[in-house]
């Protein structure tokens, strides 16, 4: 007997069509001399810190006494429910997978997990967990879930050692999160009073978005004069824009060059008209399917997602969570049988043996998305699942189109004097081809009939606009931003002139490397969950940032807990090397805690560089109330008096005034001495400039109390009408 344990019972159900004549038993099947059984997705998932470092009372209450938290080696048991107890149907699956893979008629056992390295490990904890002999361990791997290929597969199982590198990648990347996860989840919570999700891929996700979002709010908009000529030559207008700008102060220096523009008369150098082909887009990776669909549909990524993996599942779509746009060399016989049921379909397509569609260079585990043989009908789909599908599906007959798109280029130069050169570009299509099947918005752009040598008529005028903030992320800005976070983003409105050919060389080398921020199979997940916590909220295809998200940076920084782009990108290039087997695990492993031991370093070590910035714990008790007698203690973002709800006390004083953290050294001494010392690094935020300051008590209140005018201090720049920054107050009803 072979025994097969797929990572869920949908592939099990999937396996056992391509084998054929299997019979339902109790959690697995069986027939024609194969057992198959499943898991549930994760059935094992890490210990908690408890496991490797108890509190002295037993307790699971989070704590500082235990972190930070490095094990010396890593711990799995079976995966608990939210109450923290034993799932009974997680224990009852695992025992029966312990039951088959010791039974004395299993002589192989196949690893049938998803084909990455999450399905790889998922699959390999539960034989490593329940094997208790030897035995031969093969893999199962499946670039759909048709009955055809899964018989193929079935015939081409590999030795189960030569997946060990991806396997070493797979847990690796464990590892890896559950450092950063439950040693700054906990500090941070710890510090702040608010649970905080702290993870290697949310935090420059939700940075990101954060970033983008105060550049946008804190924009203040200028006017510029750019040249611009409208006259019209041989009855039709000819623009042009001058890439020269003048500042709001600077117009009659814009004046001046128009005038010289005018006087130097303007006329054709150039004119080239080619007739060529436009290439289709390049066939979906997840990422880009995403992309289209949440413009398109307003489908957020982690619909598109569900929806497609359910396509894979029920056989109609190949694996979803690739990263490429290629198909292998390999798949060249495959790709023809799809063909061939399109063409029975109506489409006109052919089989194209081109280096922009088949690229082994351009793939790191999975080929691009595309249909499989097996084409549903229309009542088999919902409306969802139909508008995935056949996104897919019109990109794939667009690839393989059999007639060519034929478009008309056309391009005039034209020459002002010697002193600026116009470029002007536009299209006409002859022949549709293949945007009749897939989308393709540009539209027409007709030049003016102009030849060599014609004199053009211009009058350049300052034409006065304004600069634009940037925009929101979308779903397809930021996907574009993760799968390369150090490639300059493209102007709104920029596209490449083909729909296919584009230069993706850098993406790809990113991609490999392992710059990109998350994977395809992680980063949809990642995003919903950084939603579900109420750090950024998605409406319609836009992202933006919340509150939530907005104290969850800030009070990072605060901490100095660094996990920028920067950061992420060398844990991901970590993992990549893993993955080639240039870097051990435990390597990798050391580059995460060493960057963690920093963060708890820091606590002690601001001070030592006299940069106290130690604002203490949620609940620590800083002092008595110098107005009513109660303890004052640190809440979430400000020291207060905790006699508030039961004698309405206000007293209190934010952690962070003016961009400035206040330590909790400098708050003990304003309630015991009456007055903190003089602190540097404030910023007014009406004039954006730097001052000195200390606080001092004045009638039950922390007031600002500045250095004398002629000391050696800055003075601190007063708002309009000579009044001082004024200092936040504390959040009502705390």
């Amino acid at each position: 007997m072979v025994l097969i344990i797929a990572e869920k019972p949908s592939l099990a159900r999937n396996i056992a069509a391509g084998i054929g004549q299997m019979q339902r038993r109790d959690g697995y099947l069986e027939g024609n001399g194969y057992l198959i059984t499943w898991a549930f997705g994760h059935l094992f998932s890490l210990c908690d810190i408890e496991e490797y470092n108890p509190q002295p009372d037993g307790s699971t209450r989070w704590s500082m006494n235990n972190l930070p938290c490095f094990p010396k080696e890593f711990r799995f048991e079976l995966r608990r429910g939210n109450d923290k107890k034993p799932d009974a149907g997680i224990g009852k699956q695992f025992g029966i997978i312990r039951s088959l893979c010791n039974r004395s008629d299993v002589e192989a056992i196949v690893n049938a997990g998803d084909a990455d390295r999450e399905g790889e490990i998922i699959v390999r904890l539960c034989i490593q967990n329940a094997l208790t002999a030897p035995k031969p361990l093969k893999r199962l791997w499946l670039p759909d879930q048709t009955p055809q290929t899964v018989a193929a597969a079935l015939g081409e199982m590999k030795d189960e050692n030569e997946y060990d590198l991806l396997a070493a990648e797979g847990f690796a990347r464990t590892y890896i999160d559950w450092l950063y996860g439950v040693n700054l989840t906990r500090y941070a919570t710890l510090k702040t009073g608010t649970l905080l999700r702290v993870g290697r891929v949310i935090i420059p996700i939700v940075k990101a978005i954060y970033d983008r979002d105060l550049a946008i709010r804190n924009f203040v908009p200028s006017k510029y004069f750019s040249p611009v000529s409208r006259e019209k030559t041989n009855g039709e207008v000819v623009e042009l824009t001058s890439k020269n700008k003048f500042e709001a102060g600077q117009k009659a220096d814009a004046e001046a060059l128009c005038a010289k523009y005018n006087g130097a008369g303007a006329v054709v150098s150039s004119v080239k008209n080619k007739k060529t082909t436009l290439p289709a887009g390049k066939l979906y990776s997840l990422s880009n399917l995403q992309n289209v669909l949440g413009k398109k549909y307003k489908m957020s990524m982690q619909e598109s997602l569900t929806i497609v993996q359910g396509l894979y599942e029920k056989g109609y779509l190949t694996y979803p969570r690739t990263n490429s746009e290629y198909l292998a060399t390999a798949e060249k016989d495959k790709i023809r049988q799809i063909l061939a049921g399109c063409a029975k379909l109506g489409y006109p397509v052919r089989f194209k043996d081109s280096k922009n569609i088949f690229d082994d260079s351009k793939i790191e585990s999975h080929s691009a998305l595309t249909p499989t043989y097996k084409i549903p009908q229309k009542n088999q789909l919902t409306e969802r699942e139909m508008q995935v599908y056949s996104t897919v599906f019109r990109r794939f007959a667009a690839v393989f189109c059999a007639e060519d798109c034929v478009v008309s280029r056309s391009e005039i130069t034209i020459d002002v004097g010697d002193l600026e050169t116009f470029t002007l570009k536009g299209m006409t299509m002859l022949e549709k081809g293949w945007t009749k099947y897939d989308d393709y918005a540009q539209k027409d752009k007709i030049l003016p009939a102009l030849k060599k040598g014609d004199a053009v008529n211009v009058k350049f005028v300052p034409v006065e606009k304004e600069t634009t903030p940037p925009r929101h992320y979308t779903i397809e800005t930021l996907n574009n931003y993760l799968k390369n976070p150090f490639k300059e983003e493209k102007s709104a409105g920029k596209e490449a002139d083909d729909a296919g050919g584009e230069d993706d060389s850098a993406d790809y080398r990113a991609i490999f490397e392992g710059l990109e921020l998350g994977t395809e199979a992680t980063r949809t997940g990642i995003i919903d969950n950084a939603r579900k916590s109420g750090y950024i909220e998605l409406k319609k295809d836009v992202y933006s940032i919340l509150p939530g998200g907005e104290f969850l940076i800030e009070s990072l920084v605060q901490m100095r807990i660094n996990m920028d782009k920067y950061k992420t990108s060398e844990l991901g290039q970590a993992l990549k090397k893993v993955y080639h087997g240039t870097m051990s695990v435990r390597e990798s492993v050391a580059l995460a805690e060493a960057e963690i031991a920093a963060v708890f370093a820091n606590q002690t070590g601001e001070i030592a560089r006299g940069e106290d910035r130690d604002t203490g714990f949620f609940g620590d008790v800083i002092g008595v109330c110098p107005v009513c007698g109660n303890e004052i203690k640190r809440f979430r973002s400000f020291y207060g008096c905790a006699g508030y709800r039961e004698n309405g006390c206000r007293f209190s004083l934010n952690t962070v005034i003016c961009g400035k953290t206040i330590p909790v050294s400098q708050m003990k001494k304003l309630i015991t001495e009456g007055k903190t010392d003089v602190m540097d690094g404030f910023v007014s935020p009406k004039s954006g400039k730097s001052f000195s300051a200390a606080f001092k008590l004045e009638n039950g209140k922390a007031v600002f109390d500045f250095p004398p005018r002629n000391a050696a201090r800055q003075e601190p720049p007063m708002a309009q009408g000579g009044e001082t920054p004024p200092l936040p107050e504390p959040p009502d009803g705390y």
